[in-house]
């Protein structure tokens, strides 16, 4: 058991922004959420799944949407907090711990300014450690628990609580609840015991966060060895460094979708394209494959190393094309049903990035 440090909170940021994938949305008003959070309600401490009650509940909350509506629409804050409080009156318990659905973009840090303001600690772990955009896309989908009972709350006080019958509905049902709450709402999913978090969930991953975090920030200061020391850390590589010379972004169904085209700097004749829902999703040079889900691709500055979200990519931006390898706790049955490439309707074969790499 410890508190987070305001320290702690900025290398978790740049990590979240990382792992976002170029979705998540942009943590700079979440910062700002949880700097407010401490401020008003004191220190946020983070716990491991031991130091617990096995039986207590954990409760999750989370924006849902897509991230180019979150630029204009900026949440209030209270919807976080009415949420859970609305599934805890569902469920006739009270939770022990909150804890992120994923340690990436902003979801890594209003469960930490809600859990700051009901009073409770967070859990060490999450449910992807990365971004995902859809619902079920979790490892607690690959163990059989559920994502409902959950709730959606907005901004200006309609809430609504609902069961399914399995995750892949709840995704569908919650899509469609979101498109006429304005694309950018509370949600909070996946109750589980601190039993199933200690199981099923991916451990660690918040302190994994905050230091792809401190080692990014290394690389951004210009510190000599930063860079490897980052990529080492984190298992990625530099697949691409190039120059963006076509993006086709859109909101639909949702989600922020779109295409992003970069010219290698060093020889124009390479060229790689970048599908995107929310984050990310497969990266071809050439048109080959060579980077794609559950993998992540992040795009940084090639400037000054700034991870770069989906809403903010722009024309002749230069960019580092990184790839990262997914979470060991995703290689099991039943993976790519939910997070491979077929998944998101692509005829692709997954390759780890290792394979690719070589």
């Amino acid at each position: 058991m410890r508190e987070l440090t305001l320290d702690d909170i900025d290398n978790l940021v740049l990590g979240a922004t990382l792992l976002g994938t170029g979705g998540g949305g942009d943590p700079y008003i979440a910062r700002l959420m949880v700097r407010q959070a401490i401020a008003d309600y004191g220190p946020i401490t983070v716990v491991e799944p031991h130091e617990l009650d096995p039986e207590g509940l954990v409760l999750t909350t989370a924006i849902i949407g897509a991230p180019t509506v979150i630029l204009e629409k900026i949440p209030s804050g209270k919807e976080f907090a009415s949420g859970v409080k609305a599934l805890a009156t569902y469920l006739g318990k009270e939770p022990v711990a909150m804890m992120p659905i994923e340690v990436g973009g902003m979801n890594t840090i209003i469960p930490l300014a809600t859990a700051a303001e009901l009073g409770l600690p967070v859990i060490d772990a999450d449910t992807m450690r990365r971004a995902f955009p859809q619902i079920e896309m979790t490892v607690f989908t690959l163990a059989g628990i559920g994502a409902s009972p959950m709730s959606i709350a907005d901004e200006k006080g309609n809430l609504a609580v609902f069961e399914t019958a399995n995750n892949q509905t709840a995704e569908r049902l919650a899509r469609s609840t979101v498109i006429q709450l304005g694309l950018a709402n509370a949600i909070s999913c996946y109750p589980a015991t601190v039993a199933q978090v200690a199981k099923y969930g991916i451990q660690g991953s918040m302190t994994y966060c905050i230091e792809l975090g401190r080692l990014l920030f290394a690389v951004q200061r210009g510190e000599e060895g930063a860079y490897d020391a980052f990529l080492e850390f984190a298992h990625g590589r530099k697949f691409f460094t190039g120059k963006v010379i076509d993006i086709d972004r859109r909101t639909t169904d949702g989600f922020a979708k779109g295409t992003v085209v970069l010219e290698h700097l060093d020889d124009p004749s390479r060229t790689m394209r970048v599908e995107i829902q929310n984050e990310n999703l497969i990266a071809f040079e050439d048109g080959v494959p060579v980077i794609t889900v559950p993998d992540l691709i992040c795009l940084l500055d090639h400037e000054n190393a700034q991870p770069i979200t989906t809403e903010t990519l722009a024309y002749g931006q230069r960019l580092d094309v990184i790839g990262l390898p997914c979470a060991p706790e995703w290689h099991q049955p039943g993976m790519l049903e939910v997070v491979g490439p077929k998944a998101f309707g692509y005829d692709v074969e997954y390759t780890p990035m290792e394979v690719t790499a070589k």
